[in-house]
């Protein structure tokens, strides 16, 4: 830990294949890279990095970023990609931006056959490493029904969290107007989630 609060950390986004739109609330990263660095003690690169899953230099980045509102597709080499970057300490943050959550389940399980997407309890660390959170907020309302965290779990450690009926990113961008609590509880949530991946 001591080591990266003293080099620069970037947050990639992945841009993927299937027509969804990968791309979309482009200052999102940014915006939680400066919160971040106003708030703790890491320093991020406020430039957000967009990255192919079969980027060699994938590993060199602890967070991964999904999100958009289609479909998504990983083909069998990205799906090799992912599975070893997440079994050697990586961590993806998928977020349903509202029409991705069909296909998102289908292709992490192409990716973690033996594994399912399970739900994160909420005494979880995600949820108390530097703010307590009651789980994942909701920031946006897509679907009936509360906002859900779920997670794929290699070795104990939380390598896959997938937000849905929650959509932290929205919170994140100026896009939508949010009001600044809600936009507040977003930028809690996504401090809590970056701590995680690079200290857990």
């Amino acid at each position: 830990m001591i080591a990266l609060l003293l080099c620069q950390i970037a947050l990639a986004r992945v841009k993927y294949g299937g027509g969804g739109d990968w791309y979309n609330d482009q200052d999102a990263i940014p915006n939680l890279a400066s919160q971040i660095n106003a708030r703790t003690s890491l320093k991020l690169v406020t430039e957000e990095k967009i990255v192919s899953l079969t980027d060699p230099g994938l590993s060199g980045y602890p967070f991964l970023f999904l999100t958009g509102h289609g479909k998504i597709r990983f083909t069998g080499a990205e799906c090799e990609a992912l599975r070893k970057y997440l079994e050697g300490g990586g961590f993806l943050y998928a977020d349903d931006d509202y029409g991705m959550d069909e296909s998102f389940r289908q292709e992490i399980k192409k990716v973690f056959p033996d594994r399912d997407l399970e739900e994160v309890p909420f005494d979880h660390p995600i949820y108390h490493v530097f703010y307590d959170m009651e789980g994942p907020p909701k920031i946006h309302e897509h679907y009936e029904g509360p906002p859900k965290g779920y997670g794929i779990f290699i070795a104990g450690r939380l390598a896959v969290y997938y937000t849905y009926n929650s959509n932290v990113s929205d919170g994140w961008t100026t896009a939508h107007d949010d009001p600044p609590d809600v936009m507040e509880q977003a930028f809690r949530m996504g401090v809590n989630m970056v701590l995680y991946a690079v200290m857990y």
